[in-house]
């Protein structure tokens, strides 16, 4: 809701009172996903029916490098290219350390 697109001179944040981004180390938010996916291997992957069942047949050597390369194809040039420039619109800043504490607040003047 923060982003902003060139051309335009009003944004969806325009409209909020009150914003909050959820910001944390890029190594900690990609080894969060790494770790998903290896719990959703062992879980939703194994339903018959799941689009994604190919992934509960990988080895835990593949399934750690295909959530590697699904991070860095995808997620993690999504956090660089659109996420991450979306920051400083916010109002709240909750920064959260690698056991998911929140470890730092920031409060932009309002």
């Amino acid at each position: 809701m923060l982003q902003t697109a060139e051309g335009f001179s009003e944004f969806v944040s325009d409209y909020f009172d009150f914003s909050i981004y959820i910001d944390a180390d890029e190594a900690d938010i990609e080894k969060w996903y790494i770790d998903r996916f290896l719990a959703l291997r062992e879980s939703v992957f194994q339903d018959p029916d799941s689009f994604f069942k190919f992934y509960a047949l990988l080895s835990d050597e593949e399934a750690v490098a295909t959530a590697r390369g699904i991070w860095r194809e995808i997620n993690g040039r999504n956090l660089a290219e659109n996420i991450a420039p979306t920051r400083d619109r916010a109002s709240l800043i909750l920064r959260k350390a690698a056991d998911h504490r929140i470890d730092r607040i920031q409060l932009r003047r309002l």
